[in-house]
């Protein structure tokens, strides 16, 4: 990742950048803001010439860039900020990590004002928009060869209390640090990844970090009754894992229990998708990926908050030994259900882990985050995910907390009459009623696995924004990482 140091005396160095905000009601045009340390006057009214010349408007993420030849600074870039709230700031920073993405060191002179909050979201901005997935190097195309820049090597924020901004600047740098791992992990082509590589991948990071960590390989996952991991995993010749990491601060008051789907990839299985359907189902884990990342980064903040991350991981496949429509599979726990769909897969390796977590880990709550359904993106489009949960306080928490990361997501409702829909004739439940509501239906199935602790139960559908299909803000094409910042600002609440 880029560099980003606090000073308080800039060294000269191009090019500088002066943040701008939109005109007030009394003006005609939008102003510099206030800086703590203010740029020389004739630099200052060239820049405030320039506002009203380049028809700049302040908006948060504008930029323009001005050449000045034989002076110095010999470029000088001015930058929207908008009306200074966090999400302006964090569009911002991802603004001006794209527009000098080729410099090798860019000075930032940071309002006099500016809180800790809006610089942390700066950081995050500069850190996320700037990364880039890179697959592992190979004999004919070594690592960082002739790749584009990312962003910018260094930015200096100049700030007039360097020390007073440490802490946002570290926990911007962890939350921005883990994001990028769960967009690593979600954007790497199943060929390489699989459940084994997964585990493989995870493990040294989460023993450094001081997890605790258990993986069940098929035979133990037999042994304890795991049945809807098995069934998914069946069809493919790369067996399933459960990978179940525990962060356990002696300090901490609340256990919260972490799932995530991890389907490192998604044929459909008998119920095989369309081509077109099939294309990005390396990212069918990007949940396991974002709760998995989630707990790294709270290990590394040290939240006290006692956090168990399950990631039910398997490759749904085609082959002569895979799961059909019309079995019957029974969880983890005793309940069964009727496959209607192997393309509802998903939901049935977490309800092992659901189940097991409910039975097993006694946590104070479950959240559980699935690229679980199309019917997401048909309900609320690409970017917002889709939240369900039984209690009004825990779900407005959590909404809270992922506006102020700047992610999206609306609750849906979990109908009492649309229960009925998911009864079978020849099991406990249907695992994919037919009666359509496919997203609102697939919670009420999750919901059947949480025994006493439904009332105490999110579940997020973030299928549609876990997948960015080009650049904007801080979102580069590709996996986003959805879900890892909206944790990271929960979390710390429930301490």
């Amino acid at each position: 990742m880029l560099a980003i140091r606090l000073v308080t005396d800039p060294a000269e160095r191009d090019p500088l950048v002066l943040p701008v905000r939109p005109a007030g009601d009394a003006q005609e045009h939008p102003e510099l803001v206030a800086v703590a340390r203010p740029p020389a006057a004739e630099l200052a009214d060239e820049a405030t010439a320039l506002l009203s010349m380049a028809r700049l408007t302040g908006e948060a993420g504008e930029t323009h860039l001005t050449l000045r030849p034989g002076r110095a600074p010999s470029r000088l870039v001015l930058l929207g900020v908008g009306d200074g709230g966090d999400g302006d700031w964090r569009r911002a920073g991802a603004a001006l990590a794209r527009a000098t993405a080729h410099e090798t060191c860019i000075t930032l002179l940071m309002p006099v004002d500016v809180t800790s909050e809006a610089l942390g979201a700066l950081a995050e901005g500069l850190w996320l928009a700037s990364y880039r997935f890179r697959m592992p190097p190979t004999a004919q195309r070594p690592a960082d060869g002739d790749d584009e820049a990312d962003g910018p090597a260094e930015v200096v924020l100049v700030v007039a209390d360097p020390q007073q901004h440490e802490g946002a600047l570290e926990r911007a740098r962890i939350t921005a640090e883990t994001t990028r791992l769960a967009r690593d992990l979600t954007n790497m082509p199943s060929s390489v990844k699989c459940p084994q590589w997964f585990v493989e991948r995870i493990r040294p990071e989460a023993e450094r970090a001081g997890l605790t960590v258990t993986v069940r390989e098929p035979g133990q996952l037999a042994a304890e009754g795991f049945g809807g991991i098995l069934a998914v995993g069946g069809g493919s010749a790369r067996g399933p894992r459960l990978l179940e990491l525990s962060w356990a601060p002696e300090n901490a008051t609340t256990h919260v229990v972490l799932v995530g789907k991890g389907i490192t990839f998604d044929t459909g299985g008998i119920s095989i998708k369309p081509r077109e359907a099939m294309v990005l189902m390396r990212k069918d884990m990007a949940g396991a990926a974002a709760v998995v990342a989630a707990t790294l980064g709270a290990a590394a903040m040290k939240l006290p908050v006692r956090i168990t991350t399950l990631a039910p991981l398997a490759e749904n496949m085609v082959s002569g030994t895979a799961f059909r429509p019309g079995d019957v599979v029974r969880h983890y726990g005793g309940i069964t259900s009727e496959t209607t769909n192997s393309d509802a897969e998903g939901r049935l390796v977490l309800a092992d882990a659901l189940a097991y977590a409910v039975s097993e880990l006694g946590p104070d709550l479950v959240v559980d985050l699935a690229t679980l359904t199309g019917a997401n993106a048909v309900a609320l489009g690409k970017h917002t995910g889709a939240l369900y949960s039984d209690d009004d306080t825990l779900a407005a928490g959590f909404l809270a907390a992922v506006d102020a990361a700047g992610e999206r997501a609306w609750r849906l409702p979990l109908p009492a009459d649309y229960v009925p829909y998911l009864r079978s004739d020849i099991a406990d439940l249907y695992s994919a009623p037919l009666q359509g509501a496919g997203s609102v239906t697939a919670a009420l199935f999750l919901r059947e696995f949480l025994g006493d602790l439904r009332d105490r139960w999110l579940h997020v559908d973030m299928s549609a924004p876990s997948w960015a299909y080009g650049d904007q803000h801080e979102l580069v094409s590709g996996a986003t990482g959805w879900g890892v910042r909206s944790l990271l600002r929960w979390l710390p609440d429930l301490a």
